[in-house]
């Protein structure tokens, strides 16, 4: 019972802060640009980078990461959170990025906040897991959203041979379900690798 009121707290945090449209703002402020009018009209950094470049790009990307790192690696390092009260800690920021207030109720895809909540909570391995398959995958797959959940999928052995955690297995199916739902548009379509654009002959 000790844990409620800042399990509570935490979880409230988590969610407005995950809330804030940085890409968006990013967007607005340093590119003078909607992101939304680009890519997939996601509010996700990816559409940044299709609007202005690298550095705004990086900038909105590390801030998504942030609001996810942030209310975890408090709750967990500062304040000694642990145990079931990580649940709803780690569902709230890529919730409230996916249902934005700021935006009317929506919002993106929430993987870099679904990422940063992995930061705050194991600092680096999961982290390293994860982008490791997501870059892999990426770059095998098409569409994005089965990279998406080929990742996990690699994220699910990793946490079953390596961690001995039903706690972070829990933040796995909650984040699963989520990022399965902010994707259900791909994942209606078949998977496919990849192909390698051909050079075009010069003669």
């Amino acid at each position: 019972m000790h844990q409620l009121l800042p399990t509570l707290l935490f979880t409230l945090f988590g969610f407005v802060l995950g809330a804030l449209p940085f890409s968006v703002w990013v967007g607005k402020l340093v590119l003078g640009q909607d992101i939304r009018q680009f890519g997939d009209k996601n509010p996700g950094a990816t559409n940044v980078l299709r609007a202005g470049g690298a550095l705004p790009f990086a900038l909105a990307l590390m801030l998504d990461i942030a609001k996810g790192a942030l209310p975890l690696g408090l709750a967990v390092h500062i304040f000694g959170l642990e145990g079931w009260a990580l649940l709803p800690i780690s569902l709230a920021p890529p919730l409230g990025h996916t249902f934005s207030p700021f935006l009317n109720w929506q919002g993106g895809k929430a993987i870099a906040a679904a990422f940063g909540v992995w930061i705050g909570i194991t600092i680096w391995s999961m982290p390293l897991i994860s982008l490791s398959l997501l870059i892999v995958f990426t770059l095998l797959i098409t569409p994005s959203g089965w990279a998406v959940m080929l990742a996990l999928t690699g994220m699910l052995v990793a946490l079953l041979v390596w961690f001995d955690d039903p706690v972070l297995l829990g933040v796995w199916a909650l984040q699963t379900l989520l990022l399965a739902w902010n994707h259900r548009e791909d994942l209606v379509k078949r998977p496919s690798l990849r192909r390698k654009k051909s050079k075009e002959n010069p003669g």
